[in-house]
């Protein structure tokens, strides 16, 4: 009699005590489950809010089992067995016996630990490659009458997840710093606004919370993923870009970038992933809203939570090519001023993705390590709107043919801006290339810190170096189109001023001409001002202006335009942007002068502030203060707030906050554990979106 237990023994026999004591059998089984026992403390899952034990593979944990006797290794046999999916199979992976004995072992490494009177400890080392998900553990041994197993029981469940921790993982990342920052850390900073005028949005990831680990693995079971594939990082992050939108797959969240939220929540509204992620594993249908920072947010918690080392990255001026080009063209009429029209490329203010961390097999040497993956639906990938795994590497380098989806990130980050002159009979001649406003800066959040990281160079050389150049010729050969002419620069050049500007105030716009020649230069230029959304799609043109300049020679000049709130307040959109836009002609050359600047108007903020003793399930108290500084009402208000570590998302809905009248909204909560952690909170109604404050805390043991 051997512990080799077939799969049909496992469906077909149950336990029940032997009557016999001198056979073995089993009492107990402890899965040593406890936040604060070894399991959880060696293998980082000791914040995960389960009963169940959460482990990570390729690293050994322990499970006591208690006998009727002691064990006597000469001839007792018992094995540890392992079964996840609906069919388990041995030669598929998804039944996986563990033997306590060296001359009997299977994929799983298994020893004992320790021996006390009737109890074994049993050392179990799943493979660095194991299907990564909820397994059962049944433990059997062999008697005179066949094979005895414990029952089925949702206490001996087990998670095992990622571990970055463990050099033969694929997704091992060898920096403390980085792991606790990329696996560990729930509070995130996401960055938008400008790039010259950087906007932070505090989130709360909430990996470890009640729920979401199943939610994520429900993730994978909706999309009917293969049990066997979910071991490979490769194939979870492809498969889960495509899940977290709800195109093609019913996935998690709807995408919405019209203004209207009414049948959903506002994206600028949520303050973490916790309410998005559970409602879609309850309601089992796709959450509505989501805008680019609550997909790459929302992936984040899924990528943190299972063990894959990820990060939120915000690429500013990111190039939405819709012909595959690295092209953004903009359509001017042949007296300078822009043709909307025709003008279809759009540039997004800012860019919201992820990156994950992983090695890439089945690339050559050197593309492993940071990959980019999009759950934004942009463009469809092999069908699906999806995007990566991409290297990062591989865009720097202009190694286009990797896959997944090289070349639409690299063109987000290095696509040229071309302005056409249309002449009356229609022909385009460019007139202007501006090879540096796209893929301005991809920034991040620095690890162990609450300041940004500049990762720019990780996507491209600087501009002007020679590698630059010979990356994009690269890009070319792999079929991507760039413009070759290469027209003069205007001897005039144009200025608009980086400001600052709080919402409803008037405000005073310097266009500086600068004439690099030695004559005189008149210009004739068509200043636009419109409101636009984050993604560059303008709503409504509200400022228009057609001064002409006269500059002497290596003189300069300055041309101001006033901006009235009053004409700017009514067509306003989410986040706020203005975008000016400055195009015309020099008289004596034809040459054409442009000069584009985005401006993003600054909110009214919230007062937080927590007060009471500061300790674990201590009464503690936030009380959130918003007064109304404009001269009209605020209609249909939500406020949001949650915690990491201090409460589940909390919300409240005001039907009117009137003109200059201040609400205010107290909390009581109890901490769940030590540590720093914040509150964060979002007010949000149609009149004004983006309201947000936050509070930091230490709570002590």
């Amino acid at each position: 009699k051997t512990a080799a237990i077939s799969i049909h023994m496992f469906l077909n026999t149950s336990c029940c005590l032997s009557v016999h004591s001198e056979f073995l059998d089993i009492v107990d089984v402890d899965m040593m489950r406890m936040p604060n026992e070894i399991n959880k403390t060696q293998h980082h899952t000791t914040f995960y809010n389960s009963d169940s034990l959460i482990v990570r593979r390729g690293q050994e944990f322990q499970v006591k089992i208690t006998f009727n006797r002691p064990y006597k290794p000469a001839s007792d046999k018992f094995a540890v067995e392992f079964v996840i999916g609906s069919t388990p199979q041995y030669s598929k992976g998804t039944y996986i016996p563990v033997f306590p004995t060296q001359e009997r072992q299977s994929s799983w490494a298994g020893r004992i630990t320790n021996t006390s009177e009737n109890t074994v400890t049993m050392g179990i080392t799943p493979t660095p490659d194991c299907i990564v998900g909820k397994y059962y553990m049944y433990v059997a041994v062999v008697t005179p009458f066949g094979i005895r197993r414990t029952r089925k029981d949702d206490s001996r469940n087990l998670y095992i997840l990622f571990n970055p921790w463990a050099s033969a993982d694929a997704v091992f990342l060898d920096d403390e710093t980085e792991r606790q920052e990329c696996v560990m850390n729930e509070m995130g900073i996401i960055y938008h606004g400008a790039y010259d005028d950087i906007a932070e949005r505090d989130w709360n990831y909430g990996q470890f919370n009640y729920g979401v680990l199943d939610a994520c693995l429900y993730i994978m079971d909706k999309a009917a993923m293969p049990i066997t594939n979910r071991g490979d990082p490769i194939k979870v992050t492809r498969k889960a870009s495509a899940m977290l939108n709800s195109h093609d797959d019913e996935g998690v969240l709807v995408g919405n970038w019209t203004g209207d939220y009414t049948y959903g929540v506002a994206p600028t509204s949520w303050t973490g992933s916790t309410e998005i992620l559970l409602s879609y594993a309850t309601s089992k249908m796709p959450v509505c809203y989501a805008q680019c920072w609550v997909y790459a947010a929302v992936f984040n918690t899924f990528l943190r939570c299972l063990g894959i080392p990820s990060r939120v990255v915000t690429n500013y001026y990111s190039a939405h090519d819709n012909d595959g080009n690295l092209k953004t063209d903009i359509i001017l009429h042949d007296n300078g001023r822009i043709d909307r029209n025709r003008t279809k490329d759009s540039i997004w203010n800012y860019h919201c993705w992820n990156e994950c961390y992983m090695s890439r097999p089945d690339l050559p040497a050197g593309f492993g390590g940071w990959q980019v993956v999009d759950a934004t639906p942009q463009e469809t990938s092999d069908g699906m709107y999806r995007c990566g795994p991409a290297s990062v590497q591989a865009i720097k380098h202009g190694q286009m043919c990797y896959p997944f989806d090289a070349a639409f990130v690299f063109a987000e980050v290095n696509s040229d801006v071309v302005f056409y002159s249309r002449s009356k009979e229609g022909t385009m001649e460019p007139v202007k290339v501006n090879q540096t406003h796209v893929g301005r800066m991809v920034l991040t959040k620095a690890p162990g810190d609450v300041t940004r990281r500049d990762i720019t160079d990780q996507y491209k050389f600087p501009e002007g170096h020679k590698e630059e150049r010979t990356v994009l010729e690269k890009a070319e050969e792999f079929g991507c189109q760039r413009e070759k002419s290469n027209p003069p620069d205007a001897d005039v050049d144009l200025v608009l001023p980086t400001l600052e500007v709080t919402v409803g105030n008037d405000f005073e716009l310097s266009l500086e001409f600068i004439n690099r020649s030695d004559q005189r230069r008149v210009v004739d230029i068509y200043i636009s001002g419109s409101v636009v959304y984050y993604t560059g799609v303008t709503s409504t043109e509200f400022l228009f202006s057609d001064p002409t300049v006269t500059i002497g020679p290596n003189k300069s000049v300055k041309e101001v335009v006033v901006v009235e709130s009053k004409n700017y307040m009514k067509h306003l959109v989410e986040q706020a942007n203005l975008n000016f836009i400055a195009t015309g002609k020099v008289k004596e050359t034809g040459q054409i002068v442009t000069a584009m600047k985005v401006v993003t108007l600054h909110n009214p903020k919230l007062s937080v502030e927590l007060s009471g003793g500061a300790r674990v399930s201590e009464e503690m108290m936030a009380t959130v203060e918003f007064t109304n500084p404009f001269t009209f009402g605020l209609e249909g208000v939500y406020i949001r707030m949650e915690g990491p570590g201090l409460m589940m998302p909390k919300s409240k809905y005001y039907s009117l906050i009137p003109a200059g009248s201040t609400l205010t909204w107290t909390e009581y909560f109890s901490p769940l554990r030590a540590g720093s952690t914040r509150v964060m909170v979002t007010l949000d109604c149609p009149a004004l979106r983006q309201v947000r404050g936050q509070a930091s805390v230490t709570i002590q043991p």
